[in-house]
């Protein structure tokens, strides 16, 4: 049973940047896809940002490409998402989340989720 627990949010500016931090347990990650999701107020939860274990190739979303780096910490079994040039309408409920299934950015294939981090950016 794989547990995921973030942490890492808090309020910035707008230009400013964080780095979200994700504890993984329950053995066998690395065969996962990793990723992060965010739920905006009012809104539906979207993905940011995967990271395929076995091939070690990440996707990210159109609106944080350049912007958001995911990363795999095999030896300290960490996922982190480091956020740069933050912007308002990046602030969200960020989640971590992992499958066993195919990789992708939709909420319904990951069965494994954290509790959340709030991000909040000012403008």
């Amino acid at each position: 049973q794989v547990q995921l627990v973030e942490s890492g949010g808090g309020s910035v500016q707008a230009g400013g940047s964080l780095k979200l931090s994700c504890a993984v347990s329950g053995g066998g990650y690395s065969e996962y896809c990793m990723a992060w999701f965010r739920q905006p107020p009012r809104k539906e939860r979207e993905g940011v940002a995967n990271f395929y274990g076995p091939t070690g190739r990440a996707k990210y979303a159109d609106s944080v490409q350049g912007r958001f780096t995911i990363s795999f910490d095999d030896a300290n079994n960490m996922v982190y998402l480091e956020m740069n040039s933050l912007k308002p309408e990046d602030t969200a409920m960020y989640y971590c989340a992992a499958t066993q299934n195919f990789c992708s950015m939709t909420a319904s294939v990951f069965g494994y989720w954290g509790q959340g981090t709030q991000v909040t950016v000012a403008s």
